[in-house]
């Protein structure tokens, strides 16, 4: 059963010592806000975009995370808001699509080795703040959720994309034991997204 199915519920929380997930709803906005303002630099890579821009406001923020609340609602898709343990203090995002998602059926899927796109469960992507990411908080989220949509989720193929102009995540990706499975081409973009699996 896809997890997607809006009758299956999916897991509500993370939460580790250092970090809690929750669903994003639109009272995280301001909070959103200044970690997406502070991280700007890497969101672009991230995206291969100019957004967030420098004018970005918290009203276009409060927006964006509406959609993303009623689209995690209509289990579309799947966003949550990575906060520190008292919730005070946005530390990242986590986003979980499935692999019909309208940028992914529209991108052109390279695979890299033997591995068949239509085996993934669901497509992860993530980023962390940037004063987190001095830390390694961004390494051991990465840790944390693999653990995560493999216990609570009961997903056996997650994927983990990112752009390979992001440097930063590529490096993190490739420490770990994922290995490069797809390469991504969506139209619009000036380069890759690599897929780790």
């Amino acid at each position: 059963m896809p997890f997607t199915d809006s009758t299956e519920p999916v897991p509500a929380e993370l939460r580790t010592e250092e970090f809690v997930l929750r669903p994003i709803v639109a009272a995280d906005t301001e909070l959103d806000y200044a970690a997406v303002m502070e991280t700007r630099e890497y969101l672009r890579l991230w995206r291969q975009s100019t957004w967030p821009e420098d004018d970005f406001t918290v009203e276009a923020n409060r927006k964006d995370v509406i959609d993303l609340e009623q689209r995690h609602a209509a289990h579309g898709a799947f966003t949550y808001t990575v906060l520190d343990p008292d919730g005070t203090r946005c530390l990242g995002c986590v986003y979980v699509f499935p692999t019909s998602a309208t940028f992914l059926a529209r991108s052109t899927v390279i695979p890299v080795g033997d591995d068949g796109w239509v085996d993934v469960d669901a497509v992860i992507l993530f980023w962390a703040r940037l004063s987190q990411m001095a830390s390694g908080m961004d390494e051991r989220l990465l840790a944390a959720l693999r653990a995560w949509f493999k216990d609570e989720w009961k997903l056996e193929r997650t994927v983990y994309v990112t752009s390979e102009q992001f440097t930063q995540q590529v490096d993190l990706l490739e420490r770990t034991d994922l290995s490069l499975k797809f390469e991504l081409l969506e139209p619009g973009k000036p380069r890759r997204r690599l897929v780790f699996g």
